[in-house]
């Protein structure tokens, strides 16, 4: 069996959550307090962050890795493009989330100095996907793919971050309540997370 070592707040750690709540397979959470990380941690992920997927012999950390291996070793349903061109865009727009939003993260998580210019950062990002969504239903089309996983975290916490999205970006929070009103999104959300939008 699967088990993840899942931060409560940690909005990576959530990325992989939903993926396995996707899936609908068995697993197992280890919920993590990020502020107070057991000592077995180091060991698994050098980088002594979450998450961490554990199977058998293999130990995987970065949700994005662990994400496509769920994906890989369940294909049913593929949240990734059977296409290898889609795919590759697909890994593509992962790595521009990464870059040009996620990297922001940390300054909110940690509220340490530059929490203005990471909050404009981001609402700029995502204001830049509002023509996306006028078009069409989730990030790649009609279907739910791991696009999708990888920024509905970031967009469950905008509130918790004080991220305001601007009016012309009205579209993005459509979209937004349609990933929120999934049940796998449902059931990967922790109490810490419910929390956060009260």
């Amino acid at each position: 069996m699967m088990t993840l070592y899942s931060g409560t707040t940690c909005p990576f750690s959530h990325r992989c959550r939903i993926v396995l709540f996707e899936k609908g397979m068995d697993f197992q959470i280890v919920d993590v307090d990020i502020h107070n990380k057991p000592e077995d941690l180091a060991v698994m992920n050098p980088y002594n962050q979450v998450p961490v997927l554990v199977e058998r012999d293999l130990i995987l950390h970065e949700s994005n890795i662990i994400n496509e291996y769920i994906d890989e070793r369940f294909p049913h349903p593929q949240l990734m493009p059977a296409d290898p061109i889609m795919r590759a865009r697909a890994r593509l727009f992962l790595h521009g989330f990464e870059r040009e939003l996620f990297v922001h993260v940390e300054a909110l998580e940690e509220g340490s100095k530059g929490v203005d210019k990471a909050r404009a950062a981001i609402r700029d990002g995502l204001s830049k996907l509002a023509p996306i969504f006028t078009k069409q239903k989730y990030m790649l089309g009609e279907e739910f793919s791991m696009l999708d996983v990888a920024v509905a975290p970031l967009l469950w916490r905008l509130e918790h971050y004080g991220i305001e999205l601007p009016k012309t970006a009205a579209p993005v929070l459509k979209y937004a309540e349609r990933l929120f009103s999934r049940q796998a999104f449902i059931d990967s959300l922790t109490a810490s997370e419910k929390a956060m939008r009260k």
